[in-house]
């Protein structure tokens, strides 16, 4: 028997996502309440600005209305001034006119001092308003919003699949209230739905489930019997093959209508031996079809329900050994814990698949190429589980075509 080829090199694929980047600094990022606090800040200072020109525009009006000196001094003997501000006025041996310059000048030296000790001041007084009204602004903001936050927190648990959780926002008959009121009424039509599916899907397991036990059990009664015709004995096969066929296609709807929603009780899982369990279960399948199955799979845990999780591994293997060339095949399945992620990845020769047809994979009864009913490869629901059972624990799965045919399958869940 010829050597298997080794599949590939292909550089890991980084399981990094701009979305979930943390920002450097995540009390800056641009928050409704400071936002708000913003405006009211800057709508203060804009308002404060304005007030303190008009005021000193006012004063320095009121100030220089008179450029003319108060009084003058015409006449008399040994008049002699002191002052520390003027000091030109101060000095002796000077005529009445000199005098009377010296006077004006220093005038309009104070009122020009004065006019900027009140700019001065002024500036200072707005400076520490605008930082009090910044810190009251940000307070109310908080205080006006924090319905919000009640009802963001509300949602956050609702998305833990607890329905029971209501905000019921008391205060005025505001537009937080409205829209408290309007979110706790989406929740009771929520748990509502959600209570009938589950009750539906109950309902569906005890009846559909036992008709096809019965019949595969009076199939193989008849099956056992020795002396019955060749011809019914085909028939029966047939049948039993259809039965067993049906049973497998309820037991993946139930699972994937359970699987939708989010898991409540979760415990610690290994990816690398649900990865084990689920080759070994495939092992003697992809014998049969002369695929050789392998793979270092290394320790991820995870927190989750192992059985859901190992559908997802059990699927992907087997849809792995089934889509896959006739000859010198093989499937790789490998786990490990990168980058804060537990990942699963399932690569295996086959046919060539276009990118354009790895969505329409995931979705029920659909298969590779034209593929949907009348298949013995399975029911066309296992992708389709797989991505239902990602979602609920937080995950997700992507597919990708593999250079020389078949797909590259990885799962990445949180750790």
């Amino acid at each position: 028997m010829a050597a298997t080829p080794a599949p590939p090199a292909t550089p890991p694929k980084p399981t990094w996502d701009p979305r979930k980047v943390e920002p450097p600094f995540p009390w800056l990022r641009p928050t409704i309440r400071i936002r708000l606090t913003l405006l009211y800040g800057g709508m203060f200072l804009i308002a404060g600005i304005l007030l303190l020109s008009i005021i000193y525009l006012l004063a320095a009006q009121g100030l220089n209305s008179g450029n003319e000196p108060l009084f003058k001094i015409v006449g008399g003997r040994e008049i002699k001034v002191t002052s520390d501000n003027c000091q030109q006025a101060a000095s002796g041996n000077l005529t009445l006119s000199e005098f009377n310059a010296a006077i004006s000048v220093c005038t309009d030296h104070q009122r020009q001092v004065a006019l900027d000790n009140l700019l001065s001041r002024s500036l200072l007084a707005l400076l520490g308003l605008a930082v009090i009204a910044f810190a009251f602004g940000y307070a109310m903001a908080g205080r006006v919003l924090s319905p919000l936050g009640r009802i963001t927190r509300t949602a956050r648990r609702v998305a833990g699949t607890d329905l029971s959780r209501r905000i019921e926002l008391d205060g005025p008959d505001d537009e937080l209230k409205e829209l408290s009121d309007t979110f706790d009424e989406m929740l009771d039509r929520l748990e509502r739905a959600f209570t009938a599916q589950q009750r539906f899907v109950g309902n569906a397991s005890h009846e559909l489930r036992t008709p096809l036990a019965i019949n595969r059990t009076l199939l193989e009664v008849h099956l056992s019997d020795p002396g019955a015709p060749v011809e019914l004995q085909q028939l029966g096969k047939t049948l039993l093959a259809t039965n067993e066929r049906s049973e497998q296609l309820v037991e993946g709807l139930l699972l994937l209508a359970r699987s939708d929603n989010q898991l409540v009780e979760r415990k610690p899982v290994d990816l690398a031996e649900v990865a084990d369990r689920a080759v070994d279960q495939a092992r003697a399948e992809a014998e049969e079809k002369g695929v050789e199955i392998r793979g270092e799979r290394g320790p991820a845990v995870v927190q989750g329900n192992g059985v859901l999780l190992e559908r997802i591994a059990l699927n992907l293997v087997q849809n792995a050994v089934r889509y896959n060339v006739k000859e010198e095949g093989w499937v790789e399945v490998t786990t490990e814990a990168q980058h804060g992620q537990a990942v699963l990845v399932v690569t295996n020769t086959g046919p060539v698949v276009p990118a354009y047809e790895i969505d329409n994979l995931f979705e029920p009864f659909r298969r590779l190429r034209t593929e949907r009913t009348g298949s013995d490869k399975g029911v066309g629901l296992g992708l389709s589980i797989a991505r239902s059972v990602a979602r609920a624990h937080g995950g997700r799965i992507i597919a990708e075509p593999r250079e020389g045919g078949g797909l590259v399958m990885r799962v990445t869940l949180p750790i």
